[in-house]
């Protein structure tokens, strides 16, 4: 009887407990998925920043504005959220979607309208307006943060999926348990798939799956629609578990390999040839068009600023160029790139010992090293610059005051003089406003000059922080790139001699003998040194931490392939030389796939380098030249329509009056070309990311170091052109002026 009563709230704390486990399994649907503290601090070792910044961002907005998606879009958001292993749920991902671009709109009505109502300014309609089109633009961008998070993610997973089967197929090869080669894989990758491979161990550390293998079923579900070939490769390690045939097994482990290359370099195929069409599109859409478009704005801002502020006008197309089309093109981009199949990789150097101190600009001063932040120099060369392009505007502020030139030379007059009109050259050029706005501009060719120096301090600014910040780190992945391109043949040869029954000991220095000159051959006598003249042992001599061979040579390849000697060489020399020569072997097939794959990429890659590299910046250039032109005839028409129409009889007076009432201030060139500038330099950051995504898919120091050179290379090449074809249009439209005047 008392069990009976007791029986009740048992059942109630066992109820209690339950619920606790799931959500600690994360197997708890309401709520954040909630993990123990050793998990949580696994996962903040792992995960990148900008990561845990959306994790906070979307738990705090479902506290304050909580708002649940319908149930399709809610899963939708669930398995990009386990893809991704962000702990957060589908309503914290709409809740923040909502909540960021209200708050946005609010501020935006608060400067506006309440503010101006505050100070007894006047309410700006136009300003609401934009933060609302603003606002309701982030909506959209928000919500699709998951999807770009879980794309993002995908590509640099299958990045490393080639190397995960080979990791994996390596490591069976000699010892044939799943658990262990897992593990040996996640150690050696640095990517995501070594996040989910550990969070596999993991569940299965903790008990969530009672085995290996159905915790890995459960995670090659995910890949199921997107990399077939990656789950069918370890359905076939998987299988070789259950061959009773010593034979037939390596065959089936071969064959995994086999797939994922074959199946890689078939769907890259495909994908190159349907990516022509898209990057057209991109180009013609994201560039050209834009571009060519600015050549007309000249015509319509001189039509338009009757009624509108020039600055006004100038904001609203700076919202449309360096904020719109940017976000465009980088939506069209990561689609593109979401497409794209399974890549390799790139060497990971994150494990050299002198990677943290290649990251600063070093200074040899003798026996000393001076190591400097690349930001610090960067601000400074950028904030000059910078100061140098806004000197018009204020000296505009600070004195009134214009730098012109007559008939008595240089001068700096006042701009409310009446004689200021009459020189022939202004430096900054404000004039009377045709909308009541005071004195617009400037509109001087000397302020179209001095502008340069802005879209100049961003590119440059920019542009040298990444080259100083990768400059030393591709020379060091550069030197490991070119010993894993000959470690293949140094394996082969280092696989005969064990396999002719010599120690591991003397091999080592016969193959450095016989490859001398090279880097393969450079680290095999490393090897070979410590062995000899310190007495180490092989795992000494190649894996300690102080003066190991790998300290020299860090490859995760190499380090793999010489943990698969060491493990090997236990069982016999045979055995650790069959290990070697397929090692080899696979090292070899996944460089001469690779090789087809960027020969196969070649034609879109040279395309896109022509338009980062020549194109845009010459066809930006000599746009904003034609816009100074244009905006130098139509400022000087519309002064001397002025002098007739006051000069001239009556009936012409008023004839020249309505001509003139047509035309209104223009956008001074001097904030179009700061707009195309900063234009050009989003562009070219924005395709440079694309490039380097469809030539090496996720690859972060690639991408930078490509930014660094483009940007240098793209920036000065606009800035020499826009100097130029201004200078030289102008001169041809006072020509054209003074020859229409006579």
């Amino acid at each position: 009887m008392a069990l009976d009563r007791q029986q009740p709230e048992v059942r109630e704390l066992l109820s209690k407990y339950q619920k606790k486990l799931k959500q600690e399994l994360g197997e708890e649907k309401e709520g954040p998925r909630y993990y123990s503290r050793e998990y949580l601090q696994f996962k903040k070792e792992n995960m990148p920043l900008p990561f845990t910044l959306y994790e906070k961002a979307c738990n705090i907005s479902e506290k304050i504005f909580k708002i649940a998606p319908d149930p399709k879009k809610a899963k939708l958001v669930q398995d990009s959220i386990n893809t991704c292993h962000l702990n957060i749920t589908p309503t914290g991902a709409t809740s923040i979607s909502l909540l960021a671009p209200m708050l946005f709109i609010l501020i935006g009505l608060f400067f506006s309208v309440l503010l101006p109502i505050m100070t007894g300014g006047e309410i700006a309609m136009s300003g609401v307006m934009l933060f609302f089109v603003i606002g309701v633009t982030m909506i959209f961008i928000i919500t699709k943060i998951p999807e770009f998070l879980v794309n993002t993610w995908r590509l640099k997973a299958s990045n490393e999926m080639v190397l995960t089967i080979f990791y994996v197929v390596t490591y069976m090869r000699h010892t044939s348990n799943l658990e262990k080669a897992i593990e040996f894989a996640s150690d050696h990758l640095t990517g995501p798939i070594s996040l989910d491979l550990k969070k596999v161990l993991w569940d299965v550390e903790t008990e969530k799956f009672e085995s290996i293998k159905v915790a890995l079923d459960k995670y090659l579900n995910n890949w199921k629609d997107t990399n077939m070939e990656f789950v069918e490769s370890f359905h076939l390690i998987i299988s070789s578990l259950y061959e009773s045939s010593e034979g037939r097994r390596l065959d089936m482990l071969d064959k995994s390999l086999d797939v994922m290359l074959t199946e890689t370099y078939e769907k890259m195929l495909h994908y190159g040839h349907n990516l022509k069409s898209p990057i057209t599109m991109l180009h013609m859409l994201g560039i050209i068009l834009p571009i060519l478009g600015l050549v007309i704005l000249p015509l319509v801002a001189s039509f338009m600023t009757k009624n509108v502020s020039p600055i006004k006008l100038a904001v609203y197309i700076a919202v449309i160029y360096n904020l719109l089309i940017p976000l465009v093109v980088f939506y069209f981009s990561k689609t593109i790139l979401s497409k794209r199949p399974t890549g390799y990789g790139e060497t990971d150097i994150s494990k050299n010992p002198k990677f943290s101190k290649y990251k600063n600009f070093i200074i040899n001063i003798g026996s000393y090293e001076i190591s400097i932040s690349p930001i610090w120099i960067c601000i400074i060369v950028a904030g000059i610059l910078l100061f140098i392009g806004i000197t018009p505007l204020l000296m505009h502020a600070a004195s009134n005051t214009d730098i012109v030139i007559g008939h008595e030379g240089v001068q700096v007059v006042s701009l409310d003089t009446p004689e200021y009109g009459t020189y022939s050259f202004h430096m900054l050029g404000y004039l009377n406003s045709e909308s009541g706005d005071g004195k617009v501009g400037p509109y001087g060719l000397g302020a179209t000059i001095l502008s340069l120096c802005i879209p100049l301090a961003f590119g440059l600014g920019l542009g040298l922080y990444y080259k100083f910040r990768t400059g030393n780190l591709i020379k060091i992945r550069d030197s490991s790139k070119k010993l894993e391109e000959g470690f293949g043949s140094a394996l082969f040869q280092l696989g005969n001699r064990l396999g002719d029954g010599l120690p591991a000991e003397i091999a080592f220095g016969k193959v450095s003998d016989v490859m001398e000159g090279t880097t393969a051959g450079s680290f095999f006598g490393l090897v070979s040194m410590n062995i000899r003249k310190l007495g180490m042992s092989v795992k000494d001599a190649i894996f300690n931490k102080k003066i190991g061979a790998l300290t020299q040579f860090p490859s995760n390849i190499i380090e793999s392939s010489m943990k698969v000697l060491i493990e090997s060489v236990k069982k016999g020399p045979k055995i650790a030389a069959q290990a070697l020569v397929n090692v080899a072997r696979y090292i070899k097939e996944i460089h001469r796939v690779n090789e087809r794959m960027r020969d196969l990429m070649s034609d879109i890659t040279s395309s896109m380098k022509s338009q980062i590299s020549f194109l845009t910046p010459v066809i930006a250039g000599i746009v904003v030249g034609i816009m100074s032109m244009v905006s130098y005839i139509l400022s000087h028409l519309r002064g001397q329509l002025e002098k007739l129409s006051t000069t001239g009889g009556t009936g012409s007076a008023e004839q020249f009056s309505g001509i003139v009432s047509f035309f209104g201030d223009g956008i001074p060139t001097f904030y179009m070309q700061v707009i195309v500038g900063i234009y050009v330099i989003q562009i070219i950051i924005l395709l440079t990311i694309l490039l380097n995504g469809i030539q090496n898919g996720s690859d972060k120091l690639n991408q930078r170091n490509l930014t660094a050179k483009n940007l240098l290379k793209s920036t000065f090449l606009y800035i020499f052109i826009t100097l130029a074809v201004v200078i030289t249009f102008n001169m041809v439209a006072a020509s054209i002026i003074t020859g229409a005047i006579g």
